[in-house]
């Protein structure tokens, strides 16, 4: 489920990012995306390769990765998100919800820590 007012497009200095067409609450399930949990043994082949940027930890112990689909792994990373993101290992599937009201227009960006408070440094140059 991926909310009918999202699209991807440029995003300044960060390559592709999501958007949205129209206003959106806070506290609104913008998608719930399926994700593909590759074994721990891969991790060394995609940390080669252009998926080192795009995937999640994955687990209790963060051993697995997962790639999102649907516009999962496009959100971009900032220190003040606008969004959040709940993983259920269970299901296999990433929730992103919004964390405050988005104008029409607005770039959609999640903090890559996780949690929408940690500032604790990622591991490329971010704003």
């Amino acid at each position: 489920m991926i909310h009918p007012a999202l699209y991807i497009d440029n995003s300044p200095n960060k390559g592709r990012g999501v958007y949205t067409r129209g206003a959106i609450k806070k506290n609104t399930v913008i998608e719930i995306a399926p994700v593909l949990i590759l074994p721990p043994q891969e991790r060394i082949w995609i940390d080669k390769s252009v998926l080192y940027d795009y995937y999640f930890l994955w687990g209790d112990d963060d051993l697995l990765t997962a790639i999102c689909l649907g516009y999962g792994s496009v959100y971009n990373h900032s220190y003040q998100p606008n969004i959040v993101y709940e993983a259920d290992y269970a299901s296999e599937k990433i929730t992103f919800i919004t964390l405050k009201n988005i104008k029409a227009g607005e770039e959609l960006v999640m903090n890559y820590n996780c949690d929408p408070d940690e500032q604790k440094r990622v591991w490329f140059e971010a704003e």
